[in-house]
């Protein structure tokens, strides 16, 4: 008989698994200190962090990518002069500081819009500081960078952009896109302001913009870059800018600190602007990061649950004793009896009677085995052996399995509660206030972007209608439907396949009737005028919200180019790790937008009047607004902030809307609480585990036992008796099956007796 078999296993199992069960306790369950900083403020300052880090990097990849592709639109077999490109940029983006054409064979600046651009770092690639008036070098530069425009296909990488210091102090970033058509190659050069993300500071509040270095770009709110632990956050974000991301999470190093000393403390999260293994962001490689800080005013809290702990631990301690005491008592010993003494039998040493056990199996199968020492003396078959008194096995199992839920499912279910009344620090409902203020600013841009990109292929549509006005006027039609037919729809095409946040680009006449498309089909209503240069919603039921940005072709005659948004772009655009279930809610506070996670119902109502009357609130305030809702099923953080800044998004009237349980909060008393429950499940996964190891293993197979040692002593000489496992139990039937080929063969008649 194995010695690992049985009942063995499972019950000492058991033992070790609440022994470690009850050390865990005692120590998870430990007094929780907010001597220092809440590890969920400092956890918040990160995400704030990450937002700001992630809005940054967007505003300089869209930058970027809209130089690229507006260069791109103006590609031709006839080179489009400098200023009219100048011209028609400015009408369309405001973003640049400064815009330029240079021939870079000779560094010769062809136009020039806004502050001075300095076209040395423009010509100058990274490392190379040869004479610009050199012509053969300017050549080459020229045609590296129409090369580069042609590698990159017109999707938005081009140049690699690059970081300035301009005499006055401040840093631009510079992009060049290289502007195809005609015989001189031309580049295009935009100087951008790096500024810091659009996240509200206060007085408390501080942003800082880092480069590789560790040196500050750019900064707002209180002064604290002379501060030692402001150097030093400087310092670790810039370390941390090299290190691989986690997956799935921010696209970039990040991490939190603690500032200051115990009575002034600050809690600080940095992020790096980064980009993810294989992921394409121009702004990606220009080794930025966001540093946020705050004070933290409140005073220093405690959970104490030691004590609790402890006791718990103990409790546990002396039932995992119990139970393992009563297990061996009823379940180990009896079998390993019942094994002992059908050995005996089965050997043939009928000498003494078998004793007597407890329990109702082990009672029967042992008066079984007693009735069959009988027979093997010569007696007949009976079945006065037996005996139904006892408490069954299954019984004691249960009882056991009881006993150690009546331990752990209150700690599951009902101690160490949190509640309703935690005091949830004003910095963290603050924080929820300014990173959904900073998610509905980050959807405003992203709208408006979209809707400057589809005005500029709107000016690229009118130049050409401008083109075939110049012809015969008898066929002037003719080629505005050539022009629609065409050019207009490559450039529709190719503005659909650069575009990602758009499921259709197509234009309308002044009716509204659809010319020319790319795409899915448009969801323009029907006999509707085109809208005014905006961006407007277009339906308000059915399965899915329709948001389209509208431009008119200049000279075009009515004519507008509508770029209509796919759902999944607005999605991307409110899905943010840390912020709980966020919505995208028109005027009427219906959800047009959901993060990923938790899903949404197209035009459905927001999940509770409290949130009806926060949207409310926050269109009369322009920062947005939060509160700490309680229930009666715990506090909520809970936060609205409506699109400010105006833009082609103005008429909108949309909001942002964020909540999220405080039990998801890294506070000491929802800690001390999971923690409390963490305890309670690994109970009740040990005395499940292992009891119904032990039903399994040992239970059941001995209530078959009793059924064929009964069935045996009854007189069923025919039934073989297989043994299921090699365990005590199968001992016993193999011993059984011994049994019954003595009795068969002493009840065998004699050879040659009629």
């Amino acid at each position: 008989m194995p010695l690992l078999g049985g009942a063995r296993p499972p019950i000492a199992a058991l033992l070790a698994l609440l022994l470690l069960v009850a050390g865990a306790t005692a120590l998870v369950l430990g007094d929780h200190d907010r001597t220092v900083v809440d590890k969920a403020v400092l956890t918040s300052q990160q995400r704030v962090a990450e937002d700001g880090a992630l809005a940054l990097r967007a505003s300089l990849d869209e930058s970027v990518t809209d130089l690229q592709r507006a260069a791109a639109l103006f590609a031709g077999p006839e080179a489009v002069p400098a200023d009219t490109v100048l011209d028609k940029l400015g009408k369309v983006y405001n973003k640049w500081r400064g815009l330029a054409v240079i021939d870079p064979a000779g560094g010769t600046l062809l136009a020039a819009r806004g502050e001075t651009i300095p076209l040395a770092d423009a010509l100058t690639d990274k490392g190379d500081r040869a004479d610009k008036a050199d012509k053969t070098d300017g050549a080459a530069r020229a045609d590296r960078a129409g090369n580069s425009g042609k590698q990159d296909g017109g999707k938005g990488g081009g140049a690699t952009p690059r970081l300035v210091k301009l005499p006055s102090g401040d840093t631009r970033m510079l992009v060049t896109a290289a502007l195809r058509g005609g015989d001189k190659p031309r580049l295009l050069v935009a100087s951008g302001t790096l500024n810091v993300p659009g996240i509200s500071t206060g007085e408390n509040r501080s942003l800082l913009v880092v480069d590789s270095a560790g040196t500050v770009l750019a900064k707002d709110g209180p002064s604290i870059a002379r501060t030692a632990w402001a150097k030093r956050a400087a310092k670790t974000a810039a370390a941390a800018f090299t290190k691989t991301p986690e997956p799935g999470g921010h696209p970039g190093a990040s991490g939190r600190l603690m500032g200051g000393t115990d009575k002034h403390r600050t809690a600080v999260g940095y992020a790096a602007a980064g980009r993810a293994p294989g992921e394409t962001s121009p702004a990606g490689g220009l080794g930025l990061s966001v540093v946020t800080s705050v004070k933290v005013t409140e005073d220093a809290k405690a959970v104490r649950t030691q004590a609790f702990g402890l006791v718990a631990a103990a409790v546990l301690l002396l039932l995992a004793v119990l139970v393992t005491w009563i297990l061996i008592r009823t379940v180990q010993r009896p079998l390993i009896g019942l094994y002992l003494e059908s050995r005996r039998l089965g050997r043939g040493e009928l000498d003494r009677p078998v004793r007597a056990f407890r329990g109702r199996e082990p009672a029967r199968i042992g008066a079984a085995l007693e009735s069959l020492r009988g027979q093997l003396l010569g007696g007949r078959p009976t079945r006065t052996g037996r005996a139904r008194g006892g408490i069954g096995t299954r019984t004691t199992v249960i009882v056991c399995g009881v006993v150690l839920l009546a331990w752990a499912a209150p700690l599951l279910l009902l101690l160490n509660r949190a509640g309703s009344g935690v005091a949830v620090p004003k910095q963290l409902v603050e924080d929820q206030r300014r990173r959904t203020d900073t998610a509905a600013d980050r959807v405003r841009k992203a709208l408006n972007e979209g809707w400057a990109d589809v005005a500029s292929v709107a000016q690229i549509v009118g130049a050409g209608s401008e083109k075939g006005d110049k012809g015969d006027k008898g066929e002037k039609e003719a080629r505005e439907d050539a022009d629609a037919g065409s050019a207009t729809k490559a450039v529709l095409q190719t503005t659909l396949r650069e575009h990602t946040r758009y499921r259709s680009v197509y234009v309308l006449d002044a009716d509204g009737k659809v010319l020319t498309r790319a795409g899915a089909a448009p969801r323009h209503p029907a006999g509707r005028k085109p809208y005014a240069d905006s961006v407007a919603q277009l339906n308000t039921s059915g399965k899915e919200p329709a948001v389209a940005a509208y431009a008119a072709v200049p000279g075009g005659k009515g004519r507008t180019v509508v770029g209509e948004y796919d759902p999944q772009f607005l999605i991307s655009m409110v899905t943010r790790p840390g912020l709980g279930q966020v919505w995208l809610v028109d005027d009427k506070h219906r959800i047009v937008a959901a993060d990923r996670q938790h899903g949404f119902r197209a035009f459905s109502k927001l999940p509770g009047k409290h949130l009806d009357d926060l949207v409310t609130k926050a269109r009369k305030d322009t920062n947005g607004t939060a509160l700490l809702h309680r229930a009666d099923g715990g506090s909520s953080l809970a936060a609205a902030a409506s699109f400010t800044g105006g833009g082609a998004v103005r008429d909108l009237n949309w909001q942002v809307v964020s909540e999220q349980p405080a039990s998801w909060l890294e506070l000491p008393e929802y800690t001390a609480q999971r923690h409390t429950m963490l305890a309670g499940l690994l109970g009740v996964t040990a005395a499940v585990a292992c009891l119904g190891w032990l039903h399994i293993i040992v239970v059941r197979p001995l209530r078959t036992l009793a059924d064929q040692a009964e069935a045996l002593a009854g007189g069923d000489r025919k039934t073989v008796l297989f043994p299921q496992h090699h365990d005590e139990a199968g001992a016993v039937v193999r011993n059984l099956e011994l049994i019954r080929q003595q009795l068969r063969t002493a009840e065998r008649p004699p050879a040659g007796r009629n």
